[in-house]
């Protein structure tokens, strides 16, 4: 994870819908003064810094060294910390809120990560996920059938590119309640943001063999001639869960 992906994470975490998409993830967390919260995989750690806001004693989990750094520079007054969201480093219940965005895609294993967000929460506690399907992102092109072919590809090239159609499923299976599930739409017209993601997608099928460098640089070029024409349209569905560790019977 270098330095020029984390920018545009941040430049991701700027924009409105982001902005209130992250709000939403609060409410439903209960995020508060005093409430214990992790943001895992927290990346340039925005959500972290705007929950201290809120008086929560909020701290940032990311695999990726890099991230923690980056986070460390852009917010010196929050705690971040590297770790691993398959074996979180707090003891049991010991935390009011859980969440994670953009994460679950990436990891080995989301159900055992699942089972370990739901160790360190204490009874009642909170927690939020929130990711993007791979597979069902809109993108307008020339070609269709191309398009189809990439999308799929590169979502069966990620680890687990259709996991958040599971989050509320996922939720359920480890125990939570209270379970529900909502989808926000992010749509990229802007240059730099939607040919960042058109390229990820492309490049994502052509690891995966399912398009050749060709066929991935002749559809770049189309969303390329759209952004001269300002005629982009990526829109990206985005599923947000929540749920709550069952309160343990008096």
């Amino acid at each position: 994870m270098d330095k020029a992906f984390l920018e545009i994470l941040l430049a991701f975490d700027r924009r409105p819908d982001s902005v209130r998409l992250r709000q939403r993830s609060y409410s439903l967390l209960h995020a508060g003064p005093g409430s214990r919260v992790v943001d895992v995989g927290c990346g340039a750690g925005t959500a972290v810094a705007e929950l201290a806001a809120v008086g929560a004693d909020a701290v940032g989990i990311d695999a990726a060294e890099e991230a923690i750094t980056f986070a460390r520079e852009h917010h010196p007054d929050c705690r971040f910390e590297v770790g691993d969201a398959h074996r979180l480093p707090f003891p049991d219940e010991s935390l009011d809120g859980y969440r994670a965005e953009k994460l679950y895609h990436a990891l080995d294993d989301p159900d055992k990560a699942c089972a370990d967000a739901r160790r360190v929460l204490v009874p009642g506690g909170r927690i939020v996920l929130v990711g993007q399907d791979w597979e069902l992102f809109a993108v307008e092109s020339d070609d269709p059938a191309l398009t189809r072919t990439i999308l799929t590809a590169n979502a069966e090239e990620m680890v687990h590119g259709r996991v958040a159609r599971r989050y509320r499923n996922l939720l359920l299976d480890t125990g939570f309640d209270d379970v529900s599930c909502e989808v926000h739409t992010a749509v990229l017209t802007d240059p730099a943001l939607a040919l960042f993601t058109a390229t990820r997608l492309a490049t994502g099928a052509v690891r995966a063999g399912a398009v050749s460098e060709e066929q991935a640089d002749a559809w770049l070029a189309d969303q390329r001639r759209r952004a001269d024409r300002d005629r982009l349209f990526v829109a990206m569905p985005l599923f947000l869960a929540s749920g709550r560790r069952p309160v343990t019977p008096s």
